[in-house]
């Protein structure tokens, strides 16, 4: 009895705290560009569903973080879509950063904000879309959603998980959050290890797919990857392509470019496109550089940087680079998406911060991908990959096999899916 008072008592403090943080979050919103998006976006939401769904769709819906968990969804979401050409789906996003770049995705018939998780805020959206299936995505954990989704009975799935057994799913002061997971009726995780912890607190419907993300790159390979302007920036010139860089990054990168006297060509496509970070970027590189916004007016032939100031089109720069560096782990704003860069087969660098990224540990370990934690690392590594061909090649095609060995995931979730 008193176990389950505790749980109440927890389940209310999530709530209050839900409602603090939605009023904070209107406060804050007012002096951050970013948030502002998201808190309006979400006033809009039940108005924008009234609008597009009827008593009489059929739907289905999507849940994603952001716009790496959309990626990560997509190879599914698309089989689905065939599956159930008369269902409406509906995307929702919880960070305007995924939202933002996704809102006239293709695959969905609405594209929306999902709302503060309060228990009133659950009700009404699934009154208005009553999906007769669920899907999220990796780590998205709703309770007061959950809980509501359990209730009507909706068949639910959490594909692409990855648990770790500091979550609160595993310790006491959360075990009330473990109520949400067994509202769905499948997880598909990543890893064993995430198999195991589920099995720990009772939950046995979970199968182990992999990634969905080595599907969703490896379709990467079946399109058109050729960008003139990339080809002639290139011409036939050894390519270092540094993907979602941030400062610290770049600090490093800038460094090196600045002292290089070989004929490689660099390409840096920075996470933040803000003017002032590229204006920044830019000034302190002594060699010749120029802007993807400047492209068109330029001597990209004679150019030994180019700057991408644009977002969209980073997995079809990775088709032109021999050699990779992937942002995010130097600093502590998390590893960007490494698969990106290995499904074309070249080597890859990143920072040492990568301990929440198992692809980065196994690429790490099969010695396809080198990290680094300093300036003396950095070039060291980019010396020797640039110099030696051979080791080049070989790193490359380690990550190639990487990943060609770990396709499937979608596969076995689209066949779970086919038999309900």
């Amino acid at each position: 009895m008193y176990f389950s008072f505790k749980l109440i008592l927890l389940k209310q403090f999530y709530n209050i705290l839900t409602h603090i943080a939605g009023f904070h979050l209107d406060i804050i919103s007012m002096f951050n560009k970013k948030l502002a998006l998201g808190v309006k976006g979400r006033r809009e939401t039940f108005g924008l569903l009234k609008s597009k769904i009827s008593s009489n769709d059929k739907t289905i819906w999507f849940h994603c973080a952001s716009l790496g968990e959309y990626e990560q969804g997509l190879p599914v979401f698309e089989d689905i879509k065939v599956k159930y050409p008369n269902h409406k789906i509906v995307l929702t996003f919880f960070s305007p950063s995924g939202y933002e770049i996704r809102k006239n995705a293709p695959i969905a018939n609405v594209v929306t904000y999902l709302p503060l998780d309060t228990k009133l805020n659950a009700k009404r959206f699934l009154d208005i879309i009553r999906p007769e299936l669920v899907i999220f995505v990796k780590y998205e954990i709703w309770p007061n959603y959950l809980l509501q989704i359990k209730k009507r009975q909706i068949h639910a799935i959490l594909i692409s998980a990855l648990f770790r057994k500091n979550q609160s799913f595993f310790k006491n002061p959360g075990k009330w959050m473990q109520k949400a997971l067994f509202a769905f009726n499948h997880i598909f995780v990543q890893n064993e290890a995430s198999k195991k912890l589920l099995n720990n607190i009772g939950y046995n419907n979970v199968s182990v797919s992999g990634d969905t993300r080595f599907d969703r790159v490896s379709n990467q390979l079946k399109i058109d990857n050729s960008l003139d302007f990339i080809k002639t920036f290139k011409e036939d010139k050894l390519c270092v392509v540094a993907g979602s860089t941030w400062p610290e990054d770049e600090a490093l990168l800038i460094d090196f470019i600045n002292s290089d006297v070989s004929n490689t060509k660099y390409i840096i496509a920075p996470h933040n496109i803000k003017s002032n970070q590229i204006s920044n970027l830019k000034s302190k590189l002594l060699q010749t550089s120029i802007l993807y916004s400047e492209k068109d007016s330029s001597d990209l032939a004679n150019a030994k940087v180019f700057i991408i100031d644009t977002i969209g089109i980073l997995n079809k720069i990775y088709n032109y680079a021999d050699i990779a560096y992937v942002g995010g782990a130097l600093g502590t704003s998390g590893l960007h998406n490494t698969l990106e860069a290995a499904v074309f087969g070249i080597p890859i660098i990143i920072g040492n911060n990568y301990q929440k990224f198992p692809e980065a540990h196994e690429m790490i370990k099969k010695k396809g991908m080198i990290s680094i934690s300093n300036q003396s690392e950095l070039n060291t590594i980019l010396n020797n990959l640039i110099k030696d061909e051979k080791f080049r090649v070989s790193s490359g095609q380690i990550n190639s096999t990487y990943i060609f060995e770990n396709k499937g995931a979608v596969a076995q979730i689209t066949a779970y899916l086919n038999k309900r």
